[in-house]
């Protein structure tokens, strides 16, 4: 099962046509205009039929974005990285639970330990 959000959707709101290269940029996380650029460049040198044929597909076979897919910036960013790169990200935030972790543990051992100034400091809040 995919998930909503590392699924494919035409992007309506940045269409120019059907949303389909705005798609792809929301997809991928590359510049919508790159993308058009790259589309018209590859329509016009080497693939001309072949462009339009998946361009039409694209856009009959794809749903539109929801509109409330991504809560703000960071997790639309999020999700790219997700689509782009699974394992990256899984790292990342394995790495960010393990920073979380290990500061954690600070604080725990700051407030455990013999502090005899941090003790008189409870001491005097209660």
């Amino acid at each position: 099962m995919t998930s909503t959000r590392t699924k494919f959707y035409l992007d309506k709101q940045q269409a120019k046509w059907s949303g389909v290269c705005a798609g792809i940029s929301d997809y991928t996380g590359i510049n919508v205009v790159w993308v058009r650029l790259a589309a018209v460049i590859a329509t016009v040198t080497f693939a001309f039929p072949w462009t339009l044929v998946a361009y039409w597909i694209a856009a009959k076979s794809a749903d539109a974005k929801p509109m409330e897919l991504y809560g703000d910036k960071e997790e639309r960013e999020f999700w790219q990285g997700v689509r782009q790169s699974p394992r990256r990200t899984a790292r990342d935030v394995k790495s960010r639970f393990r920073e979380i972790d290990r500061r954690l543990a600070d604080m725990e051992l700051y407030y455990t330990s013999s502090n005899s100034a941090l003790s008189n400091e409870i001491e005097q809040l209660r």
